[in-house]
């Protein structure tokens, strides 16, 4: 018996050790990819991280913003706009950080794949904060009012301090995990404002209930629109094979979609959430982003010749 108590000395203190590890990984480090490539900046397309005070929220927001190449030397010219939206344990910056958006739109920007465009990345944090235990709550509840805080306050504040085109055909809302969620949750409110909406492993039924469901009540938002109205919806659904639940969810709501004859286009991936791997969570989110852009750059382009 005495031999025995050593090792569960041991035993017992790598335990205490990994549950130590795990916990500063996770909320201290914010559970970074473990192979993450180094996300290199782009001189020539600055990021910027700018605040506006919110009534809904209570106090100032931030909101991160890469202004389109030649914006300060074109005065006259007005640029379609693109919000994207953050997941769980995720900020302002995560956009810049963790998916490395810059080299992202300047790969599209080249290849004329994106017209060049706003992209607004704001910190839809609810008063949890950032949190690995808690996805944001894209609504007005218990939390904060963030419907009011993206849907309202963040486009006036757009539309006040950038040339945009105010022309809903070239407004586009999308996010990743719970970020596509919120997307939809808060862009079907708000169609007079933004008509291309996307979601990365996104879901489209919220435990919160029916009302903060876009499967539930896409239905009641879509059918009251003219035939015009609903030609200008175009959605962007993608989801990794390994999320069986978001695949399931995702596939879903793009065949209720396709029953209310809104244009709407699905996809799976290889990979999904994780912490490593060449598909799997950032490298993921990365690879895809592409292909969401481009198809919103797509959208651009249409509106643009009618």
């Amino acid at each position: 018996m005495k031999l025995q108590r050593p090792w569960l000395a041991i035993a017992g203190m790598a335990i205490m050790l990994t549950a130590s590890f795990a916990a500063w990984y996770t909320f201290v480090a914010g559970a970074p990819q473990l192979d993450a490539p180094v996300v290199a900046a782009d001189s020539s397309l600055p990021f910027q991280l700018e605040s506006f005070p919110s009534q809904a929220m209570g106090e100032n927001r931030q909101y991160g913003v890469i202004l389109p190449p030649g914006y300060e030397q074109q005065p006259q010219r007005r640029y379609p706009v693109i919000v994207l939206l953050h997941g769980g344990h995720d900020d302002a910056l995560s956009y810049r950080d963790k998916y490395a958006i810059a080299s992202i739109l300047q790969q599209l920007y080249s290849t004329g794949k994106l017209p060049p465009s706003i992209v607004i990345m704001p910190n839809g944090n609810d008063d949890r904060r950032s949190n690995p235990l808690f996805d944001p709550a894209y609504y007005n509840g218990t939390h904060g009012k963030l419907d009011t805080l993206i849907g309202t306050e963040l486009v006036q504040v757009i539309k006040s301090r950038y040339r945009t085109i105010n022309d809903p055909r070239f407004w586009a809302m999308g996010g990743i995990s719970s970020g596509g969620w919120g997307a939809f949750n808060i862009g079907l409110r708000h169609l007079d404002t933004f008509n291309i909406l996307f979601s990365h492993s996104g879901y489209f039924t919220d435990e919160s209930g029916a009302a903060n469901s876009p499967e539930a009540f896409v239905k009641q938002v879509v059918q009251p629109l003219s035939p015009q109205e609903k030609q200008h919806l175009h959605f962007y659904l993608d989801a990794g094979e390994i999320d069986t639940e978001f695949v399931a969810s995702t596939k879903q709501f793009h065949q209720t979609l396709d029953q209310l004859g809104i244009a709407n286009v699905f996809y799976t991936f290889p990979g999904g959430h994780g912490l490593a791997g060449t598909d799997i969570g950032w490298n993921y989110f990365r690879k895809h982003l592409i292909d969401s852009l481009s198809y919103v750059g797509t959208q651009f382009e249409t509106a643009s010749q009618n």
